[in-house]
This record gives C-alpha cells, sequence and structure tokens, in this order.
C-alpha cells in the first residue's frame, strides 16, 4: 500500500520541526513542505559580517524547555551546543546602563533592588503592593496596567515594557499575562500579592541555577545552523521540500485535502491526506478560510510588529572599556531609537573568537505601531543605532561594517484574550480530520515554544493517519 501524504505548509522553524517530528517515527507519511520564500528557516537566518558569521533573527533558545535542545542534538549537533558566557543585561535609562534589578519578566521580587531604577518613592510603592487587596485575578489581563495598578507606573514603564519589548515588539499596555507569562498569570489566582507570586517563581529559578541549568542555549556558528541541518535530515529522509511556492487555498476532497499553488493563471494542485499548516496568523486565515472558516476569522484578528535588527562590526580595540555584561534594554520612555542591544562577542564566546579582531554587536529596532521608524534607510537605521550606542556606552570609533535585517510584520502579538482565541482556532481546526495547525501564533514566540507546537500538530497529524490505516485494514 502506497504510504499516505502529508504536506507541510511553511518552512520556518515549526514548519520544519513538524516534517522531522513525522519523518522520524516508524514507517513514516509521504511528506512535503511548501515554502513560499526562496529559503527556509523563517525567522532563523544568518550571513556573515566582515567574515564574521552572525544570527540575523533569532540567536538563542530557551534551555529550560527541552523541545529546542532535543531537536539541536536529534539533527547532530549536540558538540555544537553553546550556552552564553554572561548574560547580565541591563537598562538604559537616563544618562547611564543600569543593572537590571532581579524580575519576572519585567515585574520586581525585591523593592530594595529597584532604588537604582525606579528611584526611592516609586520603590516605596512597590514595596506596598503587599498591603493591597489579593489578586485573584479569575480572567485574562493586560499585563502592563495590572502591574501599575499594583506597583506603579514605573515599574511598566521601566521594567515590564523594556523586558516585554524584548521579546514581542510590542507595549506592556496591550500585552496579555495569561499568554506571555502564564505561570506568573496561573499565580495570580492564589497568591496573596503579586510580590509574593514573583518571590516565588524566582526561588524556582535560582533552584534550577544552583542546579546547574542554563537558561539559554546557541549554536557554534549561529542559531540558524539548526535550519541547515534540518534540512539535510529530512532530505536523507526522503522529505520533498519545494522554495518559492505560495499555498493559495485549501480544500476538502472525499480522501482528504487538496492544496491550491503556484501562478494564478495556471495554479498547481497538491493533494494530501493530512495538512500542517506553520504559517504565520494572517496566510492561516486565508488558507483555512473555507475548511475552517471559525479558525480563519480568529486568525485574522492576530496583529503583528515588525521590527528590524542592525548588526554592526566595531575593532575590539575600540570597545568601551565601561561597556560590561552581554548588552541592555530600552524602555520606549526613553525615547531613544533602539530598544535594545546585545553584544555578540562578548555574550557568544564562538562569535569572539570568530571575530579576531572584530566585535560583533546587533540593536533591534521597531516595536508595534512604530512602523515609521522602519521606513528608514538601510544607512540611517546603522547610524542612528550607532548615535545611540555612542551616547549609552560611549562608543566613539567608527563602525567597520553593518547590516541591516527587516523583519515585516514577524511578531505575533499576545493580545488580552490570546489564549482563548486560541482555544476557538484550534477547536474548529480539531473537527477536520487530519488538518492542523502551528507556529509563533499560538502559544509561544520562542523558538522551543515553536518546536514544542510543531511535535503536537505532528502527533495530532499521525493519529489521523493511523486511524486511516486502520480503517483501511
Amino acid at each position: 500500500m502506497e504510504p499516505r501524504s502529508v504536506v507541510v505548509v511553511g518552512g520556518g522553524i515549526s514548519g520544519l520541526a513538524a516534517a522531522y517530528a513525522l519523518a522520524s517515527r516508524p514507517n513514516p507519511p509521504r511528506i512535503t513542505v511548501v515554502e513560499s520564500s526562496p529559503r527556509l528557516g523563517g525567522k532563523l537566518a544568518g550571513a556573515e559580517l566582515e567574515g564574521v558569521p552572525v544570527d540575523l533573527g533569532a540567536e538563542s533558545v530557551l534551555a529550560r524547555r527541552p523541545e529546542a535542545v532535543d531537536l539541536i542534538r536529534a539533527v547532530g549537533l549536540s558538540d555544537d551546543l553553546v550556552h552564553p558566557a554572561t548574560t547580565s543585561a541591563g537598562l538604559w535609562i537616563g544618562d547611564k546602563i543600569r543593572a537590571i534589578p532581579p524580575t519576572v519578566m519585567g515585574v520586581p521580587t525585591d523593592p530594595a533592588s529597584t532604588v537604582d531604577v525606579l528611584g526611592e518613592e516609586a520603590a516605596e510603592q512597590v514595596a506596598h503592593e503587599r498591603e493591597l487587596p489579593e489578586p485573584a485575578l479569575t480572567e485574562d489581563v493586560a499585563i502592563g496596567p495590572f502591574v501599575a495598578d499594583r506597583m506603579g507606573q514605573a515599574v511598566t514603564n521601566r521594567l515590564v515594557d523594556p523586558l516585554l519589548g524584548g521579546v514581542y515588539a510590542g507595549r506592556a499596555e496591550e500585552i496579555s499575562l495569561a499568554a506571555a507569562v502564564p505561570e506568573l498569570y496561573a499565580k495570580l489566582r492564589t497568591a496573596p500579592s503579586l510580590l509574593a507570586a514573583t518571590a516565588e517563581m524566582r526561588e524556582t529559578g535560582q533552584r534550577r541555577n544552583a542546579e546547574g541549568i542554563p537558561v539559554f542555549a546557541g549554536i557554534r556558528g549561529g542559531i540558524n545552523r539548526l535550519i541547515t541541518a534540518l534540512e539535510a535530515d529530512l532530505a536523507a529522509r526522503g522529505v520533498q521540500i519545494h522554495r518559492s511556492a505560495t499555498v493559495r487555498r485549501i480544500r476538502s476532497t472525499e480522501t482528504g485535502y487538496e492544496l491550491e499553488t503556484g501562478p494564478v493563471p495556471a495554479p498547481s494542485l497538491l493533494q494530501a491526506d493530512a495538512i500542517v499548516v506553520a504559517v504565520p496568523a494572517s496566510p492561516a486565515a486565508r488558507m483555512l478560510a473555507e475548511v475552517a472558516p471559525q479558525a480563519s476569522t480568529d486568525l485574522a484578528d492576530i496583529a503583528y510588529a515588525s521590527m528590524a535588527i542592525v548588526t554592526l562590526a566595531v575593532r575590539k580595540e575600540d570597545w568601551p572599556s565601561g561597556a560590561s555584561g552581554s548588552g541592555f534594554l530600552v524602555p520606549s520612555v526613553e525615547g531613544r531609537t533602539i530598544k535594545a542591544s546585545t553584544y555578540s562577542h562578548a555574550k557568544w564566546q564562538w562569535s569572539a573568537e570568530a571575530g579576531g579582531d572584530l566585535a560583533v554587536l546587533r540593536c533591534s529596532v521597531g516595536r508595534l505601531g512604530e512602523e515609521y521608524v522602519l521606513q528608514r534607510s538601510d544607512e540611517e537605521l546603522a547610524a542612528l543605532a550607532a548615535a545611540d550606542l555612542q551616547k549609552a556606552i560611549g562608543l566613539e570609533a567608527p563602525v567597520v561594517g553593518s547590516l541591516v535585517t527587516r523583519w515585516g510584520g514577524g511578531l505575533p502579538q499576545y493580545a488580552v484574550g490570546h489564549l482563548d482565541r486560541v482555544d476557538r482556532v484550534e477547536a474548529a481546526v480539531a473537527e477536520q480530520p487530519g488538518l492542523a495547525v502551528c507556529g509563533a501564533a499560538y502559544r509561544g514566540v520562542g523558538i522551543a515554544a515553536c518546536v514544542a507546537s510543531a511535535s503536537k500538530a505532528a502527533t495530532r497529524v499521525q493519529a489521523h493517519l493511523d486511524a486511516l490505516a486502520t480503517m483501511a485494514r
């Protein structure tokens, strides 16, 4: 009997991880990956700047979740798995870089430690949070206003906003607490105070540190190498990969599904027993309009933020002696162009070694609603980033090389009620046998969360294929 067929729509990390999860099982189906762009990897990409390998998108994975690290090992990169040399980032507030106090995604755990960032009066307000009525959360809230109501607006502006902005390129006033910090949200149902909840979570983190469990991991030469390794592994397993092939429609048929790809005047049709849709929310909404209209409607409501990464190279001899740690974040109230900077050469030993006499660093630009910032040319963005670095850390020397990478609509926004929306999408999709969705739009934007989402989608599809095989017998 011919093996069953699965089409994975989307060749980013989620789609490739879903294809791998299916292909690496016993008696795998025939798998085809269809990617609309000329390259694979989605938001994982790499290049060289002045001969130094650099990541142009994500640069690390969360190591305290097993999914991404397990996948890195599974595709033969165990020996190149590395951890940051330093993760001590700061905050650019006023005229200097200040240490980030202990927090849970920007929410303080110890009022006394916030004085340098917030000032004495605002830190005192944080301390009084314990005297407020219990949070007793019963429904989702926007994290920014909730924290401001209990700890003061300064906490949201100077701590929550920059830390969340670094992850979502969004605004704390709109981001869902339940979706962005689910463990904290769960604790706030019963915790006596916000401070009690964050302190408990901080203690858990400290125990993990004591056990030697690192928070983040990377790959020597760049996390983008995971895509190359995945592609090679999938090809060796017989997975077909089609680039520059946009899927416009998905239809149900008597035997499964039909996908319409190729140019509009002369479309190509693909038949499949099952489909994994692993693309951002907007194209997913378009594809699912016929087979899962309710899911399509909900997906169309998920907003995305655009941003850019400005990667710079300077001479190590010109690096300011006072610039320590792994980089810094920038609260939006500070009115700077950049929202964060990572000193790649300090954070990753492999980058320092590969750079020779050059130091590589990167700056991120753009938040939700700040698309106008990205209208500038590459040269202007690089110059603005360099100017901010001069003010922040005293980098006076000229930049040796620069590379600007734009991620239009790159980061999904988890608005209040996001998880309810995702529940509805998944329920609507589940009504269609052999159809599954995965990706950053659902339950986490990080690589580990995307791999977990992909694995869940693959399990659902495999269950359908197994049911078909049982019926055929």
